[in-house]
């Protein structure tokens, strides 16, 4: 592998299964070749601890960006919307929106409360992206079942601002329609698994400059470690996965991610 290493694009080290042992985890990743983690925030409860996270010095580097995640939506505010533009505009440390999104696999006891909180996710999105695009930030997408809905969305802003297409999973017709609005596509421990086939055959054939890697960890974790905690460490495993389905050498595909990377998320290389 050659420098400058592995970019975790999508890694949640501030949720409990990883911060109870958070210099262990670093110094795992760090073995394993990871050089910069981006952690995205999932409610505004935790934005400020990003930001001291961020703050942190280390050979690994993290970045943070800050957002509410659709599953934390309905406890959503104005007031944390108007806190979110605020730190948008005085945190440097702030690369991104995110984790932002749609998530209509989410459902309640009735139709009628399902389809309240889907509505009010898409309030809380659209915000979101409209403080994104006044901050000239780009996002971090959180999708299930939605990729429709927030392409509209994106179509309907003239948002331009770019970010990645969290956890992508899909055909390469779902793939473009993201990659023609500028964003990146987040590739994980998905295309570990044998049963996701229509994903790893479309990763084989997308263009090298669509792909960024990321673990989602905690969650998300690779083909053989059901049950476990994932950590940023995976993300090595991830990158073997990707050489195993493209055809360029570790070495092109490793400093093409980093650069990916960088560019979804407007940072110096």
């Amino acid at each position: 592998m050659s420098a400058p290493g592995l970019f975790d694009t999508h890694c949640h080290l501030d949720l409990p299964e990883l911060a109870a042992e958070l210099p262990a985890f670093l110094a795992a990743a760090l073995d394993a070749g990871v050089r910069r983690i981006l952690v995205p925030a999932v409610e505004a409860a935790r934005w400020h601890g990003l930001l001291q996270l961020h703050q942190q010095t280390s050979k690994l580097k993290l970045e943070v960006a800050l957002g509410i995640h659709p599953w934390w939506a309905e406890s959503a505010s104005e007031a944390q919307l108007d806190l979110l533009a605020k730190l948008l505009q005085t945190e440097s440390g702030v690369c991104a929106v995110g984790e932002i999104g749609l998530d209509f696999a989410l459902v309640k006891t009735d139709e009628i409360s399902t389809q309240q909180m889907h509505q009010w996710q898409q309030t809380i999105f659209s915000a979101q992206l409209v403080l994104a695009a006044k901050a000239g930030k780009p996002v971090v997408l959180h999708h299930r079942k939605s990729q429709p809905a927030l392409l509209a969305e994106l179509k309907r802003q003239q948002f331009s601002q770019g970010g990645i297409l969290h956890a992508f999973s899909g055909s390469q017709a779902q793939a473009y329609a993201f990659l023609d609005l500028g964003f990146k596509l987040g590739i994980g421990g998905t295309i570990s698994y044998e049963r996701a086939q229509k994903t790893r055959e479309t990763v084989k054939k997308l263009p090298l400059s669509a792909l960024v890697l990321e673990t989602d960890a905690p969650a998300m974790p690779l083909a053989g470690f059901q049950g476990q905690i994932n950590t940023p460490a995976q993300l090595a495993l991830v990158f073997q996965q990707l050489c195993a389905l493209r055809p360029e050498t570790p070495a092109v595909l490793a400093e093409a991610l980093w650069q990916n990377s960088c560019s979804a998320l407007q940072l110096p290389a």
